[in-house]
């Protein structure tokens, strides 16, 4: 199989899809890699790294998009790249449709593959998002932390406090992996944690695990707004795989928080965990809403570019050389994972979470039933 990697062009979008090891692994498999120039550098990749794994390179992402068979990358395909996207042609990336009707439309219309990292699943873990949702979530704090800085709009507030003044409190709303990184790092920063979620055996679990001063609780409308108001930092850390991130936090109860605080929203790739979330970038991370500091990247992680792609491709590759070494159908039918991952099919819907988030029951269809008759 033919397999491209194309450098990403969304802001400030450092990973890349392939690391040079990844490359060889295709390489010894029989199959042929192309890489476009470039690609790498902002996950400090050289050229030469690839080429030395047996890579081609290309000039242009044009090239990639009209040789390859197989498109890795990180990201979802953004609006130049939807016009290059040819039918038949699978696209492992990052898609998080249920947040963007353009994207799926598009898909739909150039009738491409799409396996989606975020839907990929193993028993209840997302193989190919945790890597992701670790980073984001050990950044979600650090970030919230920066953000406390009296120049930035915060309140002034050290996070861990110093000798005689007490921490910040964090509030994480959901105790997944992003959750728990977050806590976690809170934790050791000396911030007092509070962690919310509704599955009591997620609550036991961390309850066990983490230091003295995390506290879980069991999430609903009352201990939220409690919460809510003693928070300097709210990190939104709730996942519905494959479907829509329901607001957690609307915006009438922004008025219950301390001016300055930080809401750092890690699920607005799937349209965010707060009524006013909205997607920003790493050039322009944040935007204030009656007095609240919002921080709503959708690509965290490609700020800390490299560790990033080579946690992701761990990820990835075993998935890659099957869909690579036994075609799509056969790899999908043979790995439920994989099936699960499968999202659109050559102009049909096949997640049904997608489907259901733009009312396009119409357009779904199951996707052992698109795969056994294709």
């Amino acid at each position: 199989m033919k397999i491209g990697c194309p450098k990403e062009i969304k802001n400030n979008e450092n990973r890349v899809g392939l690391t040079p090891n990844a490359v060889n692994a295709y390489i010894l498999a029989g199959h042929e890699v192309f890489m476009e120039k470039g690609a790498g550098l902002g996950s400090a990749i050289e050229d030469r790294e690839y080429v030395t794994a047996g890579a081609r390179i290309l000039p242009t992402g044009e090239e990639i998009w009209e040789t390859a068979d197989m498109i890795v990358k990180v990201k979802e395909p953004l609006g130049s790249e939807r016009a290059l996207m040819r039918e038949n042609q699978l696209v492992y990336a990052y898609f998080h449709f249920a947040a963007d009707r353009e994207l799926l439309e598009a898909c739909l219309e150039r009738k491409i593959i799409s396996l989606a990292y975020e839907t990929v699943q193993e028993g209840q873990t997302l193989p190919l998002l945790k890597p992701m949702s670790e980073v984001a979530g050990r950044m979600s704090t650090l970030i919230g932390a920066f953000y406390c800085a009296k120049h930035l709009g915060g309140r002034g507030l050290l996070p861990m406090g110093v000798t005689g003044v007490g921490p910040a409190e964090v509030l994480v709303l959901g105790g997944g992996v992003v959750g728990s990184n977050a806590g976690r790092v809170a934790s050791g920063l000396g911030c007092r944690v509070t962690i919310l979620d509704t599955n009591l055996s997620r609550l036991e679990y961390l309850g066990e695990i983490m230091p003295a001063n995390v506290t879980c609780v069991y999430s609903d409308p009352v201990s939220l707004e409690q919460y809510l108001r003693s928070a300097d930092i709210v990190i939104g850390a709730v996942l519905v795989p494959g479907g829509k991130t329901p607001w957690l936090v609307r915006r009438d109860q922004l008025k219950f928080m301390k001016p300055g605080a930080v809401l750092v929203d890690v699920a607005i790739d799937q349209g965010g965990s707060f009524e006013t979330s909205k997607p920003s970038t790493h050039d322009e991370p944040t935007y204030v809403v009656d007095g609240i500091i919002h921080y709503c990247v959708g690509n965290m992680p490609g700020a800390y570019a490299r560790t990033s792609t080579f946690a992701l491709n761990n990820a990835t590759i075993g998935y890659g050389l099957q869909m690579a070494g036994k075609g799509l159908k056969r790899a999908c039918l043979e790995n439920e994972a994989l099936k699960l991952g499968l999202n659109t099919y050559k102009g049909i819907i096949t997640k049904k979470p997608v489907a259901e988030a733009f009312g396009l029951a119409h357009l779904y269809q199951a996707p052992e039933k698109v795969l056994e008759v294709s």
